[in-house]
């Protein structure tokens, strides 16, 4: 990788930006004088259609109400405002299809689309409450699809587009969607791959267990054969298409449940999370405006990530719409027809503020600085990084590279289930250090603890230990759908004598009490920024029949941030075929989850570390797969048992 010129620990906001900039150090000061109405000031910059009484009731903590008896409709905010306040013909979608075929989507062209889509989904029978799940790639008609579900008070459940059947089947079962929304197929890297055939089989999954779909709503795509059944499913084009462009939007509970968003747990059932409305839009709104520092009208702004990851939900769909943003959306892949297409799209359009995963700025890197060198990319003014702490030297790349060493770059740190960002730069006040998130942002509170939810000392050392949020924040998540034990253990209990959620990462503070992220602490790996669950990944291998056992870690990845690194033990009757067997294992997981969960290695091993209680002793996997020391052996049972994994590595 090339070594970046500009080597510094600290990079300042220039004068020209902080002057010109949405935020300044204050807004920090009038959040710590009073964080009620600092929230309050917020959810004024959306439009409530009754007033709330409350700005917070956290009496039933960890159930946050927010903006108690307001009423608003979430659409209503992201697009009719923008086109009654005379913005109609701005451009609010710049669409990119990876074939190269584009569109253009002002605001009003968008609000008649939703109104037809809100239309027809009445019809269906639909009423505010019921769950829709969308199974979408990144076309126009899924940011529809969402808009429509909002404006309708339907509980959308996004489900990634490259997750398997069964995947999507669970998702579907557990949240009882009456509805599916899917395209015939998407393109990836120049082919066509069925999509309504991966629906069709989640439905037929199970056999004959029944499931709760009524109707399968089909947009065309790419134009390939799909199976049919009719009376159940419906073309997009000859329904929605068809459906009256008016639409009048009613007003929801500012706790109106808003999303379904499935995540994975240590337990490898995903979870699915549960935002309401008005704190969700409220906070989605006010960080997009300030940590982007979005103008708009002037601005032409990019987020490179996927609908289906929350980072799509809050920051493609609802943070920049409700800012009226005029942003690129594009369908495909960054290296198809070739590593010059990010930036092709950056020229095109003059992208200002470009928001994606250190993943791929790690990949860019891998690809050399001469492909982004032959474009003109002196239109970007802010770089935005998400999905996993940023390595310091990718940082100074990306801000050189991409940024011509003046671009801010915010670092952000949240998760699907804080609902928006928490603790990032905000370019024009801070002084970013590359790789740090820096400090909470105004409203937020986060601390890093011990153990014992001791706050770390600050010192010549620095202080590891947990990241906390000892606040409720607008946007956080209301539950896990169906399973509000399971949300008070998996967040709560750990700090529940201090009433904090834990996130599940690890936290430092340096010196001058600047925040780092380190990263997970538990069973969940983040791979290219996407959660995966060791014992999801477990299971889909313990799935094959030859399998008897296996036991999975993340192993850090100079690309992806984390690779799976998979050990297993064969069956006595399995036979070991050496790479045919690896290759058929690979593919069973990519089957069973999704290719993005695909091992990087898999070794068959005759025995796993084990502690006498039985537990499969994963830190010291972990040790063996990034090739390091072994820590304390003195609790397993057969010490031993590493020369014989060691020697199936080698």
């Amino acid at each position: 990788m090339t070594e970046s010129t500009d080597n510094r620990d600290s990079y300042p906001p220039t004068a020209e930006f902080a002057a010109a900039a949405n935020a300044d150090a204050s807004l920090y000061q009038q959040a710590a004088a009073d964080r009620d109405a600092f929230w309050a000031e917020q959810a004024e910059r959306l439009h409530w259609e009754q007033p709330w009484t409350q700005v917070l009731d956290w009496s039933d903590a960890p159930v946050a109400k927010w903006f108690v008896d307001g009423k608003l409709n979430v659409a209503y905010n992201c697009v009719d405002r923008h086109v009654l306040d005379g913005h109609g013909d701005q451009v609010a979608i710049h669409w990119e299809g990876e074939p190269g075929d584009s569109r253009d989507i002002t605001y009003a062209e968008l609000l008649a689309e939703v109104s037809r889509a809100a239309n027809y989904l009445t019809e269906l029978g639909l009423e505010a409450g019921d769950r829709v799940a969308i199974y979408m790639p990144m076309v126009p008609e899924a940011i529809v699809s969402m808009l429509a579900c909002a404006r309708l008070g339907l509980t959308h459940s996004v489900v990634f587009a490259g997750f398997s059947p069964t995947a999507l089947r669970q998702r579907v079962d557990d949240a009882s969607a009456r509805l599916i929304i899917t395209t015939d197929g998407q393109w990836r890297r120049g082919k066509a791959a069925p999509l309504k055939g991966a629906v069709d089989e989640a439905l037929y999954a199970n056999g004959d267990v029944p499931h709760s779909v009524e109707h399968v709503l089909v947009v065309r795509r790419t134009e390939i054969e799909v199976p049919w059944t009719d009376g159940r499913d419906l073309w997009w084009h000859e329904t929605v298409a068809q459906a009256a462009p008016e639409h009048r939007a009613q007003a929801f509970d500012a706790e109106h449940p808003l999303f379904i968003l499935y995540t994975s747990g240590t337990t490898g059932k995903p979870k699915g999370i549960l935002h309401t409305s008005g704190g969700f839009l409220t906070q989605a709104s006010y960080t997009h405006h300030n940590v982007f520092d979005h103008k708009a009208g002037q601005d032409i702004y990019w987020c490179t990530a996927d609908i289906g990851w929350v980072t799509g939900h809050t920051y493609i769909v609802y943070g920049p719409l409700s800012n009226r943003t005029t942003q690129v959306v594009y369908e495909g892949t960054p290296n198809f027809p070739d590593e010059h297409r990010h930036w092709n799209i950056v020229e095109k359009y003059g992208v200002t503020i470009y928001y994606t995963a250190p993943t791929l700025v790690r990949t860019f890197m891998k690809w050399g600085r001469e492909i982004p060198a032959a474009h003109d990319l002196s239109s970007i003014r802010v770089l935005g990084s998400v999905g996993e702490p940023i390595n310091p030297e990718a940082w100074r790349w990306y801000r050189e590279v991409i940024g011509a060493n003046s671009a801010p770059i915010v670092d952000t740190w949240w998760q699907t289930e804080t609902g928006s960002i928490m603790i990032s730069p905000l370019p024009g006040v801070t002084t970013a250090k590359p790789g740090a998130a820096m400090t909470a942002l105004p409203g937020i509170s986060a601390k890093v603890v011990d153990e014992e939810g001791k706050a770390v000392e600050l010192g010549e050392t620095e202080a590891n230990g947990y990241l906390v949020l000892d606040q409720p924040w607008p946007s956080m998540l209301r539950g896990i759908w169906g399973d509000m034990d399971r949300y008070r253990a998996t967040y709560w209990e750990r700090y529940a004598e201090h009433g904090w959620y834990f996130a599940g990462d690890g936290a430092k503070l340096d010196a001058d009490g600047d925040l780092w992220v380190l990263g997970r602490v538990d069973d969940v790996m983040n791979v290219s920024g996407h959660r995966i669950s060791t014992a999801e990944v477990e299971s889909a291998l313990v799935g094959h029949s030859g399998v008897a056992e296996a036991a999975v870690v993340g192993a850090s990845d100079a690309t992806t941030g984390q690779g799976i690194v998979a050990f297993v033990i064969l069956t006595a009757e399995a036979k070991d075929t050496g790479d045919a067997l690896i290759d058929e294992l690979k593919a069973e997981v990519s089957r069973e989850i999704s290719p993005i969960a695909r091992p990087r290695e898999i070794h068959v091993v005759p025995e796993l570390p084990k502690t006498r209680s039985g537990k499969i002793m994963r830190r010291l996997l972990r040790d063996v797969a990034e090739g390091r020391d072994l820590g304390d052996t003195s609790t397993l049972v057969d010490p031993n048992v590493f020369e014989a994994i060691r020697a199936s590595r080698a």
